[in-house]
């Protein structure tokens, strides 16, 4: 078991309540109780970054479901991607005027 986890409040509640079956329909209210118990949690932060790290696909961590987690590693991606260098078009020479 992970160090932080003991400290978790979601500890001693069920885990379905953070696996839902879908993110839509009557689960929309199931993912709302379990962010919500996520949002008083004194290691959400640790959490989140297991999930991140981790690529957890499914179910709530850290206060987030698979959507925003997914929206969070392509702005890391993004930020940490190195900027595009402009390409330069390569132009032959010119002959001098005085053919040199």
């Amino acid at each position: 078991m992970l160090d932080w986890t003991r400290r978790a409040a979601c500890l001693d509640l069920d885990p379905e309540l953070f696996f839902p079956i879908s993110q839509e329909g009557p689960s929309q209210s199931q993912v709302q109780r379990a962010k919500h118990v996520c949002g008083g949690c004194p290691v959400q932060e640790a959490c989140l970054d297991y999930a991140l790290s981790t690529r957890q696909a499914y179910g709530v961590w850290g206060g987030t479901d698979p959507d925003q987690r997914r929206e969070l590693r392509a702005v890391a991606a993004a930020r940490l991607s190195p900027p595009a260098v402009p390409r330069r078009e390569i132009v032959p020479a010119r002959p001098l005027r005085d053919g040199r």
